[in-house]
């Protein structure tokens, strides 16, 4: 039998991991849920009124809800690498699709968050999308994580349901395939419950499962979307000319991408069936956090385990006239983000602004592991025991070099490479529609907000490739192209090789979405 084998798989590597405890220390496990492009999108955070999400909502109830809480990039590889290193991308040079960790000279030997765990003996084990997918190399894999299980790669219809503009296959959305276990996060899922039923009882873990849905293509079982009737479907408030007091810059984070502008989603009337297949696969995909919960409450260690479940960034779904991430704006650097188990308050909710950088520190420290002085988040333990616990430090993210964009609890503030600025006042504007940076009255709370940004602005990585922009010889490039004002998307010749790519690797890259 397969799970047999994989079983005996399991027990060759713990039996020969180093397990070094302390006598009579029972230290809490670890349940690790990633999830892929998911906003706030969901019921306890109230981000659409048709969210369902009974089972990230219950977690919630048992555990510490952080309402304001953003990623450290708003793309995949930057952000996980970030949440997995400790380390910032403008510390780390990691602003794009590649490379991953291991191919940056100064992260060859970085200690990861599950190899801290597995140093202090934890059986560690990851499913689904936890790592972005390839950034491991496969002979590099156990350095990460003892057991590599279920990669849960989403089946393809034979034909799209949807053709945008760039064509891509993975930018799709609509009812397939026809039953759950079909799907790669229902795998995901199933797989790690059969891992969690074969622990062993005297050895704690660290299970990491990374569900890959509401990530394109959106695909759920037409199960799903019936429980959405798209004749009562809500859309998102988009202000027309939202952009029009935006610097030029703003544009040219997300210059030539393969999510598709509003514009086009209101061509083609593909506006209510994205959003509506949005939500249909976030349903979906709670559904197998359930199921995973439920298995860890079954083997009867829930008590002693702490939960966490965070997205490695959020999606715009019209909002400022686009969809998807690479955005310094809320939709795209907001993230759920929640707590549960040993140390952790129930049913509580804080509104300070916080980082997922706070998730390496925070759950060491949870966990009684030995503190690291070589992180740069904060450990949100203060927070988990009292909500209303003081942190003095905003939420930073960071896209691409020079940009960042810093959340305090009231305030927005964006400076991109150029110097150009964007601030907005959350209390009064929440959909950041109104950019006040030239607002005279509000010059004090720029230069405050601007003293957190970044200090350090590494060069991009080696390698760095997929979603970059990048300045060489006074003009700004995207992925090999130099861009031209008022020509927003249109791609130029140049010569063919940067940063280590050519124009081949470009086109194979933009026939790929992650």
């Amino acid at each position: 039998m397969r799970w047999h084998s994989a079983f005996c798989l399991i027990a060759a590597v713990w039996a020969s991991a180093a397990a070094p405890t302390m006598a009579g220390e029972r230290r809490p496990n670890v349940v690790f849920i990633a999830v892929d492009d998911l906003n706030d999108w969901v019921g306890c955070l109230g981000g659409h009124p048709q969210a369902s999400t009974p089972n990230i909502d219950r977690l919630a109830h048992r555990g510490t809800l952080f309402t304001n809480a953003h990623c450290q990039a708003p793309l995949c590889n930057p952000s996980r690498s970030s949440v997995l290193t400790g380390l910032r991308p403008s510390t780390t040079g990691i602003y794009a699709l590649e490379p991953g960790i291991r191919a940056v000279a100064s992260l060859k030997d970085r200690v990861t968050l599950p190899r801290s765990f597995a140093d202090q003996g934890y059986a560690t084990a990851t499913f689904g999308k936890v790592f972005h997918d390839g950034s491991i190399p496969p002979a590099g894999r156990a350095r990460e994580f003892q057991v590599w299980g279920e990669p849960g790669r989403m089946p393809m219809p034979v034909e799209k349901f949807v053709h945008t503009p760039d064509d891509i296959r993975a930018m799709d959305w609509g009812a397939f395939p026809e039953r759950d276990d079909q799907s790669g996060d229902w795998k995901i899922a199933e797989a790690a419950i059969a891992h969690l039923k074969g622990l062993p009882r005297d050895r704690p873990f660290f299970l990491a499962v990374g569900f890959r849905l509401p990530h394109v293509p959106c695909f759920a079982p037409k199960k799903w979307f019936d429980r959405i009737p798209e004749n009562s479907l809500v859309l998102p408030t988009v202000q027309p000319n939202d952009r029009d007091d935006l610097p030029t810059f703003a544009w040219f984070l997300h210059w030539k991408l393969p999510e598709p502008r509003l514009s086009w989603l209101r061509t083609v009337d593909q506006w209510r069936p994205l959003v509506r297949a949005y939500l249909a696969s976030t349903s979906f995909m709670d559904a197998q956090v359930g199921r995973v919960l439920d298995a860890l409450d079954a083997t009867g260690r829930a008590q002693e385990t702490v939960v966490v479940l965070w997205s490695d960034h959020g999606w715009h779904l019209g909002e400022k006239g686009i969809t998807g991430k690479n955005s310094l704006w809320e939709r795209s650097t907001r993230v759920p983000l929640i707590l549960a188990g040993p140390g952790v308050s129930s049913g509580s909710t804080c509104g300070r602004p916080v980082e997922l950088l706070d998730l390496y520190p925070t759950l060491i420290e949870l966990c009684g592991l030995p503190p690291r002085h070589d992180l740069e988040g904060h450990s949100l333990v203060p927070q988990l025991k009292n909500p209303d616990a003081p942190r003095p430090w905003p939420a930073v993210t960071t896209h691409n070099p020079g940009n960042h964009s810093v959340r305090s609890e009231r305030w927005r503030f964006i400076r991109y490479a150029d110097g150009s600025e964007e601030l907005y006042d959350h209390r009064d504007d929440p959909n950041e529609w109104t950019n006040r940076a030239h607002d005279p009255a509000l010059a004090e709370i720029r230069r405050e907000l601007a003293r957190w940004l970044p200090t350090r602005e590494a060069s991009p990585a080696p390698g760095s490739f997929s979603r970059l922009l990048d300045r060489e010889d006074g003009l700004w490039y995207w992925e090999n192209q130099p861009i031209v004002p008022g020509e927003v998307g249109r791609r130029t010749p140049r010569k063919p090789q940067r940063q280590g790519s050519d124009q081949n690797r470009w086109n194979a890259q933009s026939q790929i979405c992650r």
